[in-house]
């Protein structure tokens, strides 16, 4: 507990100058700017423009460099002291105690990237599992939601007929494994290195409302990309399996142990800098 006083004047200090010395306002980095902007100007509509641009920039060039060669414009300016004073009324201000004297930065601690890793599959698994139950309940055959998936990277997959697109296909099926697996990888690292952040409700962040944010956004741009492609899939059910997936991956990913960030470590040894007094000796050196 620190107990301040209700006003606290600034004292002028006696060493301050009276006055100090700036650089000279001058109006030639305009000129140059314009003159650049002209020249470029120029080439996308006449010749006129850019031969204007041209004489602008080597003025602004010129008269810049006699702002500061051979001796730099400068003008005194009076140094006016202000009278601040600092008031409050609190009598009293708590401290909030910082172990080791250290400003804390959040996170503090983070997951190594194989617990993100971890997530995304297992997240991809569940999702998996609620997309074919869609595609033997709903479609009538467990292939179609695979058939769809694989027309994000191979369009061949929407040219296929009513009968085609509820059968299995070789090449839609590797297409489409691949692609799950890489993007549910992708998304369980950014998983592990978001989750830190939400100390508080990791599952409802990341779990529910992530996924429900990101299937409105990937509805909204697919409909104006691939028409075709979002007529065809339920989005409820694609909304469904991506909850699955982000309650599934952030469970996973909480459960992984993890580890303290560098935040409190200083620049050099984070920077792999050697220092006296801050990196430990290496095996056989002799310093004493």
């Amino acid at each position: 507990m620190t107990t301040l006083p209700t006003t606290q004047p600034i004292s002028e200090d006696p060493r301050t100058p009276r006055e100090i010395e700036m650089p000279a306002p001058t109006a030639w980095p305009l000129v140059l700017a314009l003159g650049f902007t002209l020249l470029f100007a120029g080439l996308v509509t006449s010749q006129s423009v850019t031969v204007l641009g041209a004489v602008l920039s080597l003025a602004g060039c010129v008269g810049w460099f006699r702002e500061v060669l051979p001796r730099e414009h400068e003008e005194v300016v009076p140094v006016v002291p202000d009278d601040t004073r600092i008031t409050t009324e609190r009598r009293i201000v708590e401290m909030i105690p910082i172990a080791h004297s250290a400003r804390a930065w959040l996170p503090i601690k983070t997951y190594p990237v194989s617990a993100g890793v971890k997530g995304g599959l297992a997240g991809s698994v569940a999702m998996a599992v609620l997309a074919c139950t869609y595609g033997v309940l709903k479609a009538g055959s467990i292939w179609y939601p695979i058939n769809l998936l694989a027309a994000v990277d191979y369009s061949e997959s929407l040219k296929l007929g009513p009968t085609q697109l509820y059968s299995f296909h070789a090449d839609a099926f590797a297409i489409a494994l691949v692609v799950h697996i890489l993007v549910s990888a992708l998304v369980g690292l950014l998983y592990g290195a978001m989750l830190p952040m939400f100390a508080r409700h990791p599952i409802v962040l990341g779990g529910l409302i992530g996924p429900v944010l990101w299937s409105g956004l990937l509805y909204t741009c697919l409909g104006l990309v691939n028409p075709l492609l979002a007529s065809r899939i339920d989005w409820p059910w694609f909304i469904a399996s991506q909850v699955a997936f982000g309650i599934v991956a952030g469970f996973v990913v909480v459960r992984q142990s993890p580890m303290p960030t560098r935040e409190n470590l200083s620049f050099a040894i984070r920077a792999g800098i050697e220092a006296p007094g801050l990196t430990p000796p290496r095996e056989g050196d002799k310093r004493p």
